[in-house]
């Protein structure tokens, strides 16, 4: 009798419990295991199935980092996703101490580890390659003076100085500001624009509620460039805002197929952060089909578009250079309809 292949083991790491983002973790997970399974039915890697192994990160930096250690003892032969960029750059640090393939799905930090590693690559758009699109947006679009509702975190300072380089920028400090408080500063400093570099739900819908009732600040625009309102609940919360979206305009037949499969699986519109799932797995079997080390050598048709891998000026990792990026918003009147705004 025939001995079944080993499975080829791939540590999936995601935020599925708070305070971790658990909406994007959902979705982020729907990708992974949609193609994890449609490799599967198609005869696995090189004859052997592949196998998550799923650990929450709660959007714990040291959790994620127990997560690799423990994921590596088990014979993982790589590790997938992630989507808070603090917890992504925990998980990068130790996977490369262990010298273990690690492909990051959704998290943007630029300094992803802080030296090259040959370990690690990285699916999203750094952060400075989209936020210089989202301030161009606002620079076109008149706004040239803005505040930004900041909470203490590397990601968030991280943004503010790629803002600082190509707007003139008033940061609030929304840990110790009230909402109503933060809107006296608003209507003091003669800002367009507010984004809103904060937590969701919280502080940021108290926020969003405060300046939309208060008739000081009729006409200011709110924007959310770490793309919160693409996931629906967080729309939800925050209406229709500008945000960044790191989707084509329109899908390949590719993209479509799998934007239906997800879909079912959802039970609702699949975000970004889904297909960046997708598109994980799909690398990651590429990767380990040719050994597993060599990213250079990755060529795939993801569902937003050819995927390769190169050494990017600033960025430490290897790098997806670039993923499709959008500024969009929702339709007020059409919620489920997004509107490009601006595109990259």
């Amino acid at each position: 009798m025939n001995t079944p292949p080993p499975a080829l083991r791939i540590g999936a790491l995601a935020p599925l419990t708070p305070p971790g983002w658990v909406e994007a973790g959902r979705h982020l997970l729907a990708g992974l295991e949609l193609a994890a399974g449609e490799i599967n039915t198609a005869g696995g890697v090189a004859g052997r199935p592949l196998e998550l192994l799923v650990r929450d990160t709660a959007a714990n930096p040291d959790k994620a980092a127990a997560a690799v250690r423990e994921l590596a003892g088990l014979g993982v032969a790589a590790l997938a996703g992630e989507y808070h960029s603090v917890v992504a750059r925990s998980a990068a640090a130790t996977a490369d101490a262990l010298g273990l393939p690690y492909l990051c799905s959704s998290a943007v930090l630029d300094a992803l580890t802080d030296h090259p590693t040959p370990w690690v690559a990285r699916l999203a758009p750094a952060q400075s390659y989209g936020w210089q699109i989202y301030a161009d947006h606002l620079r076109k679009a008149g706004h040239t003076r803005i505040a930004v509702a900041t909470q203490p975190s590397l990601y968030w300072a991280s943004g503010t100085r790629i803002l600082r380089e190509h707007l003139t920028v008033v940061e609030l400090d929304a840990t110790t500001l009230t909402p109503v408080a933060l809107c006296d500063e608003l209507a003091a400093q003669g800002v367009t624009a507010l984004l809103l570099l904060v937590g969701i739900p919280e502080p940021a819908a108290p926020i969003v509620q405060a300046v939309r009732s208060d008739p000081r600040l009729t006409g200011l625009l709110i924007g959310a460039p770490a793309g919160q309102p693409e996931l629906p609940g967080s729309a939800e919360l925050l209406g229709g805002i500008p945000f960044l979206r790191y989707l084509p305009e329109h899908l390949s037949p590719l993209g479509a197929r799998v934007e239906t499969a997800l879909r079912e699986r959802l039970g609702e519109s699949p975000s970004f952060v889904a297909f960046e799932g997708y598109d994980t797995i799909t690398v990651l079997a590429d990767l380990l089909r040719s050994g597993g080390t060599d990213w250079a050598g990755v060529a795939v048709e993801g569902t937003r578009g050819a995927i390769r891998f190169t050494r990017t000026p600033g960025i430490s990792v290897w790098q997806w250079a670039w993923p499709p990026v959008q500024v969009a918003d929702r339709d007020p009147d059409h919620p489920e309809t997004f509107r490009t705004l601006h595109t990259g």
